[in-house]
């Protein structure tokens, strides 16, 4: 649409203007690019109305707070042909389309006899209005992006109508009157909470575009069939369990999506019908799905339940369900394996060796390693990886990602996902191999197959983005994939320190072909926010291109045609990478757009030390975005003390990192993440990245205080801490990002028991394990670990292990003011008494598994595993039998 007006007003020295002078170019009146267009209409309408006689197309932004007072004048406007009303120009500050003020139309609005156009989009419209319905002549009705719940039954009176844009909005069912639109061509109600279709769609005789994706259709009529000048039919992003087979004769239908269903059963027809785009579902197979308590149920396959200090399982031709822990499960089907097989797994933080991860995905999950790799069963495994949710700022998509050892690269598989509780949710996947998988949440990315013949692809994510392929650009099918990343204009003016820097989304496109098109092919993006076609300075607007990596940023504003538009910008390409449009005032927007695209693929945090205050000792590390910095150390400032979060450094989503603890001090822990005495991270910016865990002094501590420090280091931790970080602790060429100090006092021991001794500031209980090195054991510290994991179901935990409750009201009374020392008090009492005790550690994991705290009995089993590990590999340094005592090997250790 081209700007054709342009309101000047004749100045007098104030800042109200004195009479509107108007430039009416034609028949049009285009005021929807103005903040006040609505005071500017008004204004007009008031004074000479000649002028507007012959006005054809109006367009207003229902943003502006006058347009309920706009829409009122709209009946003197006779002769008006096309009407824009439109929100949406607005973004607010999580990137999304700011809806407009409009939730009604005043009745007279049905005098516009002549209207064929009316664009409603982006309003808040929670039913159509009558006078809507009563237009004669409209044939194009846009109302996508709205909060309508039905379409009115006299709908079918819009007899002329033939383009209906219904798309997001609430619509839950279709009235069967809309078969009466014999006229309809166009028809979009995607995005809504459609379960099915009237059989009635299927009179629509001349409709050439249907598009019903993204609802919940579990089944489609049988007429749509009857659609005979159908040309693009999209049900993707559906419940559909099978499709009519009668679709593959439609005798126009050129583009079929299917994707994203649950389709059991595809029709011979259909997967034969070269239009048809089935790649979000294995043809001719179900969909994967998690199982529910009642699907396990209903099925005569045995279910294997694999315990934490197992890594290994037997698989039989009859198939099975796997229980691994963490919530991990695996399905084998009858007939997936010819024999026996044993199946090794693991599952541990991923690192850079085995994960892969692009500039703008987020890890979700641990990750499980499945042996022997690249196996190949007669039947696919599905495989089920729990994840936590995170509130997607942006529209992303989530995929089980795997790597394939004989191509050594990572594939995105076909995934459905399944909320399970409010912070946690399932992924689930179908593979033929093993190797490694792991949940991602990367940019939706939209495909298509383009051909000789051409195609045109857009993207789900901004509509605004199209990408047109003509005819003869290709010899052969490629297959095209767009990702697109909506930037925030507040954070780019943050960045930038540019108040009127602005851009469009980023996108990126790529290909199955390493070869050039043969012809140009045309792209398409929005302008920026708040710029437009008829007012931009073009010496101020810049298209980059990015390297594959997105390193560098080139600007290749000379070397297309850029077409100007109202709100698009238009260039030709014969070869795919990144693309963004700038518009600003810097003359160096190469690097402007480096500096910036780094910081989109990045996070600012800090790094918090904090020790316990009663126990100096205990040491909470954490790693916290910059905005949560100064809530969460307020938060645990009555419980810890310590210093001053670290200065800011950045992180990418999913990078992993280490704690190491320097100049005198040792970590003193049996945590399964815990390696060499550095304790591992891996950066999530949603969640807590936080560890407590017990620092010893490497020396005796009598007489003064033992300082030290704790390091943060990207990576893995250098053997030696580097000589420039010894010096200034910083460098580009370094590891290094962080170091906080850490104190301990003189060693005080103190007893949970004597009350005389409860006013000492720091302590250190006395030496306790659960358990022998042989079957494993619980030290002090493990102990300790799992006190700071118990919450208010403290007493339900004493309770199953078997404290009585008198017992427990006393431990209650005598730490009244100190919940800490509580929780201390009652596992302390415990473990003292049964220490000796063969079966004290079954006794544990079961009372915290009756207690419903399943974390807790995992973290418990994996710490035994582990020490068991640690002793068999003790016995082989020593050269020891595995028949030998527990108490002879022992011995032969201490004397090593």
């Amino acid at each position: 649409m081209e700007h054709l007006l342009d309101p000047q007003w004749e100045g007098n020295g104030t800042e109200e203007p004195a009479s509107p002078i108007l430039h009416i170019a034609g028949n049009r009146l285009i005021l929807d690019v103005y903040l006040d267009g609505c005071k500017r209409f008004l204004q007009v309408t008031e004074g000479e109305k000649s002028a507007l006689v012959e006005v054809e197309f109006l367009a207003l932004s229902s943003h502006d707070e006058m347009i309920t007072s706009a829409v009122t004048a709209l009946p003197m406007f006779s002769r008006l042909r096309s009407l824009t009303l439109k929100g949406g120009y607005l973004l607010d500050e999580n990137l999304g389309r700011q809806n407009g003020l409009l939730s009604t139309l005043p009745p007279d609005i049905s005098q516009l006899s002549l209207l064929q156009h009316l664009d409603l989009s982006f309003n808040r419209f929670t039913e159509l209005p009558q006078c809507v319905t009563a237009l004669p002549c409209l044939s194009t009705l846009h109302l996508g992006y709205n909060q309508l719940r039905k379409l009115p039954d006299d709908i079918c009176e819009m007899k002329r109508l033939t383009s209906l844009i219904a798309m997001s909005n609430q619509l839950t069912h279709i009235p069967a009157f809309i078969g009466q639109l014999n006229n309809m061509e166009k028809l979009n109600l995607s995005n809504n909470k459609l379960v099915s279709l009237p059989d009635e769609i299927g009179n629509l005789e001349r409709c050439i575009i249907l598009d019903v994706s993204q609802n919940n259709i579990k089944s489609l009529p049988e007429t749509l069939c009857n659609l005979m000048s159908l040309e693009q039919l999209y049900l993707f992003s559906n419940d559909l369990v099978s499709v009519p087979a009668g679709l593959a004769s439609l005798p126009h239908l050129t583009h079929l999506h299917l994707q994203n269903n649950k389709l059991r059963s595809v029709p011979i027809e259909i997967t034969l019908c070269s239009c048809a785009q089935l790649h979000g579902n294995p043809i001719g197979e179900p969909e994967p799905s998690s199982p529910t308590e009642d699907d396990i149920g209903s099925t005569e396959i045995k279910k294997i339940y694999v315990k934490s200090n197992e890594k290994s399982f037997l698989v039989t031709p009859e198939g099975c369900w796997v229980f691994l822990p963490g919530g991990f499960h695996l399905c084998f089907p009858s007939g997936a394996v010819s024999y026996p097989m044993k199946i090794g797994f693991q599952i541990f933080q991923p690192d850079s060796q085995h994960v892969r991860l692009g500039h703008h995905d987020v890890l979700l999950s641990s990750t499980l390693e499945l042996q022997p790799h690249g196996i190949q069963f007669h039947q696919d495994v599905e495989i089920t990886i729990p994840f936590t949710y995170l509130k997607r700022v942006r529209k992303r998509e989530v995929v089980i990602r795997t790597f394939s050892d004989s191509s050594e690269t990572w594939t995105d598989l076909s995934t459905i996902t399944k909320e399970k509780s409010v912070r946690e949710m399932v992924a689930t996947c179908r593979t033929p191999h093993f190797s490694w998988f792991l949940v991602v949440s990367r940019l939706v990315e939209d495909r298509c197959e383009v051909p000789i013949e051409g195609e045109l692809l857009f993207s789900t994510v901004d509509q605004n983005i199209r990408v047109e392929f003509p005819a003869g650009a290709t010899q052969r099918t490629r297959t095209i994939r767009m990702q697109v990343l909506p930037v925030s204009r507040n954070l780019l003016r943050e960045i930038t320190g540019d108040n009127s820097s602005s851009t469009s989304p980023l996108l990126c496109l790529s290909q199955s072909s390493t070869d050039n098109f043969l012809r140009p092919v045309k792209i398409q993006l929005p302008l920026p926010p708040g710029i437009t076609g008829d007012a931009l300075d073009r010496s101020h607007l810049f298209l980059l291109h990015g390297d594959p990596q997105a390193q560098t940023w080139t600007d290749i504003t000379s070397q297309v045609v850029l077409q100007i538009t109202h709100i698009y910008a238009h260039f030709q390409v014969d070869h795919f990478s990144w693309y963004w449009l700038w518009y600003t005032t810097k003359s160096y927007v190469g690097e402007l757009a480096k500096t910036a695209y780094k910081r989109l693929r990045m996070y600012q945090v800090n790094f918090v030390a904090l020790q316990r205050k009663r126990d100096p000792e205990q040491v909470l590390l954490q790693c916290v975005p910059k905005h949560k910095v100064d809530f969460t150390v307020k938060k645990l400032r009555d419980r810890y003390k310590g210093p001053e979060p670290s200065d800011l450094v950045e992180l990418v989503e999913g990078e992993q990192f280490f704690a190491a603890f320097e100049q005198g001090l040792k970590l003193h822990s049996e945590r399964p993440d815990c390696v060499d005495g550095k304790i591992s991270f891996v950066f999530y910016a949603k969640m807590k990245n936080m560890k407590e865990v017990y620092v010893t002094s490497s020396t005796d501590r009598k007489q003064e205080d033992v300082k030290g420090q704790v390091s943060f280091y990207r990576g893995s931790v250098p053997e030696a801490v580097p000589e420039e970080a010894h010096k200034h602790r910083k460098g580009t060429k370094s590891d290094w990002m962080a170091t906080l100090p850490i104190r301990l006092p003189v060693q005080k021991v103190k007893s949970l028991n004597q009350e005389n001794e409860r006013q000492g500031i720091s302590y250190s209980l006395r030496p306790l394990n659960l358990g022998n090195a042989e079957v494993g054991y619980l030290t002090e510290t493990n102990l300790l670990s799992i006190a700071t994991q118990i919450g208010s179901d403290w007493m339900n935990i004493g309770i199953n292990l078997g404290l009585p409750h008198t017992e427990l009201q006393r431990i209650k009374h005598n730490n009244s003011n100190d919940f800490n020392q509580l929780v201390l008090d009652m596992l302390f009492t415990w473990a003292q008494r049964n220490s000796t005790e063969t079966d004290c550690i079954e006794k544990l994991v079961k009372a915290m598994r009756n207690s419903k705290r399943n974390d807790i009995a995992d973290e418990i089993e994996d710490v035994i595993a582990l020490g068991k590990e640690k002793y068999r590999q003790s016995i082989q340094r020593v050269g020891l039998d595995q028949g030998n005592s527990s108490e002879d090997s022992a011995i032969v250790m201490s004397q090593s």
